[in-house]
């Protein structure tokens, strides 16, 4: 009970400490509320309504295609619910329908638009349209959940390799050591980017694969420190009592000396989930990464770089990457000094 409370107690005085970090306090809170936005981004772009009456009859477009002769189209096909037919439909007699804020989904195409494409900001399209007609705040609203969903899902698995790869060189050390670090070095020296190449060449681009390949790479910086932290704790007085009573090695390893090492993996992820975010934006900017069609801040700056006139495409998308990077690094920092061991005291 006295190394619960006591844990319970540095957990409490870190995130005091962090709290007392505005900078990184505040990205946090920012952070947090924009990936929020982002998982239920459906409700706030999207090309359907929420809720549609329609001839004393109610209607979820987001739940349930309805055929176009369901609001007095012509074809069975599904309604588009921006041709301005269908909108005259659903505002007269009596009949309407709860747009979302934005009323553009991540593949819609504007097909009543009165400029060319790529079109300026106007009050239709807040922030314009990409060279094919997405509607660019669509676009980085569902990019940026693409991006930070695929950076979480690296960062979780390059943490689980990273903690076991490390804690099995740093426990056991000697020829086990010696051996994952020969592997690591070999390892490490293999030509990433040529891999990421020839993958894409030979299967269908996905996010799966992609994330795959860059977990095979990702885990290895994060393994140094808790192999440095376990070589550190192994040699401690605790550690040496558990062996004396008897207590199994993983048990050692998982009740003793990994919560004692995990302040360089809490402090890790921050940086982590920022470079995972900068790595799938450059590969979409090289055209290897998400399949083609999904919402992506690499392709938006591609798309920027060769249409320079369309200053909208690559301001906005640059803006979203640097704010989104900066938050994460500025939550980084506050990890960092909220569990400096320099500190504890205060």
């Amino acid at each position: 009970m006295n190394s619960v409370g006591n844990s319970q107690s540095q957990t409490a005085r870190a995130w005091r400490r962090f709290r007392r970090h505005r900078l990184g306090y505040w990205s946090l809170v920012i952070f947090s509320v924009l990936v929020v936005l982002s998982l239920v981004a459906e409700l706030i772009s999207n090309d359907k309504p929420l809720l549609v009456k329609y001839e004393g009859r109610y209607y979820v477009p987001l739940v349930h295609d309805y055929p176009e002769t369901t609001f007095g189209g012509d074809f069975h096909t599904p309604t588009d619910y921006l041709d301005p037919f269908i909108q005259q439909k659903l505002s007269a007699d009596g009949n309407w329908a709860v747009y979302t804020i934005n009323r553009y989904g991540p593949e819609t195409l504007n097909y009543f638009a009165e400029s060319p494409n790529p079109s300026a900001p106007t009050r239709v399209n807040w922030l314009g349209t990409d060279d094919r007609g997405r509607d660019m705040l669509a676009q980085l609203l569902y990019g940026f959940r693409v991006s930070v969903l695929f950076a979480l899902a690296l960062t979780v698995v390059g943490v689980v390799l990273g903690v076991l790869a490390g804690a099995i060189q740093g426990f056991f050390g000697g020829k086990t050591d010696l051996a994952f670090q020969r592997f690591i070095e070999i390892w490490g020296s293999m030509p990433e980017l040529y891999l990421l190449i020839i993958f894409s060449a030979v299967f269908a681009p996905s996010v799966a694969l992609l994330l795959v390949l860059l977990s095979l790479f990702g885990w290895m910086g994060l393994s140094d420190y808790v192999r440095a932290e376990f070589l550190r704790n192994r040699q401690l007085d605790y550690v040496k009592a558990a062996r004396a009573l008897g207590v199994s090695n993983w048990q050692i390893i998982w009740r003793h000396i990994l919560p004692n090492s995990m302040t360089p993996v809490v402090t890790f992820l921050p940086f982590r989930m920022g470079a995972a975010i900068l790595a799938l934006t450059s590969l979409d900017f090289l055209g290897l990464g998400v399949p083609p069609g999904t919402p992506s801040l690499g392709e938006l700056l591609s798309q920027g770089k060769n249409n320079i006139d369309a200053w909208w495409i690559s301001i906005s998308t640059f803006l979203t990457l640097v704010i989104t990077l900066l938050l994460l690094t500025f939550m980084g920092d506050a990890l960092r000094d909220a569990l400096d061991p320099r500190k504890q005291g205060h």
